[in-house]
């Protein structure tokens, strides 16, 4: 990881579910809204976002998404339609190694986080992005985490410092 290279490229929230709870029926269409800056809430998540007081403890407060993931995916799914929205992650990172910090107190632009696990993809990326893409994200489908201070988040370069192993 070279921290002088690392940066927030887009920070996404959506105020509702378009998959999760929607087995047997079609999803909604909430949008990813793209924003500059948000404000996280230790223990509770992204103001705003879906997931934002979803339950106690909750392990995917934030999600974070390698741009380096999304460019791979646009390759072998070359559609005019797909943008970093798609894969409804809420941080997306350019010179990050997101599976690095699984396990790992980290902070960037002055927040903490604890990285809890793979954001893994499920059936819905293969109907969003194409056949074959849930198996393709195998093992880079992100990072989810922990809030662990208040903070404001915003895009641009930040600097990485990790802390210890959880």
């Amino acid at each position: 990881m070279n921290s002088e290279s690392l940066a927030i490229k887009h920070i996404f929230i959506s105020r509702a579910h378009n998959f999760v709870g929607h087995q047997g029926r079609e999803p909604d269409e909430f949008p990813m809204d793209d924003s500059a800056l948000v404000e996280c809430r230790s223990g509770s998540g992204i103001v705003g976002d879906r997931y934002f007081d979803h339950k106690p403890d909750y392990k995917g407060q934030i999600t974070f998404f390698a741009w380096e993931t999304f460019q791979r995916i646009q390759e072998i799914f070359p559609h005019s339609h797909l943008t970093p929205a798609v894969f409804r992650r809420n941080v997306i990172t350019i010179g990050l190694d997101l599976n690095s910090l699984i396990g790992v107190e980290f902070q960037m632009q002055g927040i903490w986080f604890a990285g809890t696990e793979e954001a893994r993809p499920c059936h819905w990326m293969n109907r969003v992005i194409g056949d074959g893409a849930k198996e393709a994200l195998e093992g880079f489908g992100g990072l989810r985490a922990r809030i662990l201070s208040n903070g404001e988040l915003k895009i641009g370069p930040c600097e990485l410092q990790t802390l210890a192993l959880l």
